[in-house]
């Protein structure tokens, strides 16, 4: 079965086009070092909810957006190998410092899925 990592970040509304672009590079490189799929999305129909919700858990300001991400590898052992490539990219090196990016880092939810359905 594939592997999926998850990935919830609040973007600053007036940082969505540099996110967009920062997006578009990552993804062209996380391909190149072997993830299948790439996808960026950007709340539309995201409601803060009374107690759970995309807006709270990443404690979503007014001017802020939410974006869901996700990455689909082979299996976990391909992602694995694939991260392993993509951290040692030296055309990522600015952004894995933490220099330049255009939302909270400390606020981004991520982790990595077993797929269980596939329809």
């Amino acid at each position: 079965m594939s592997y999926v990592d998850g990935f919830v970040v609040p973007v600053p509304k007036k940082n969505l086009k540099a996110y967009r672009a920062m997006a578009k590079k990552c993804a062209k490189i996380w391909r190149e070092h072997g993830a299948l799929e790439v996808k960026e999305c950007v709340a539309d129909d995201v409601s803060k909810g009374k107690w759970t919700s995309f807006p709270r858990s990443v404690n979503l300001k007014p001017s802020e957006t939410v974006v869901f991400s996700y990455i689909v590898y082979k299996s976990r052992t391909q992602r694995d190998r694939c991260m392993k490539k993509v951290m040692a990219d030296k055309r990522l090196a600015d952004m894995m410092s933490g220099k330049n990016m255009p939302f909270d880092a400390k606020r981004m939810i991520f982790g990595g899925f077993k797929v269980i359905v596939t329809g």
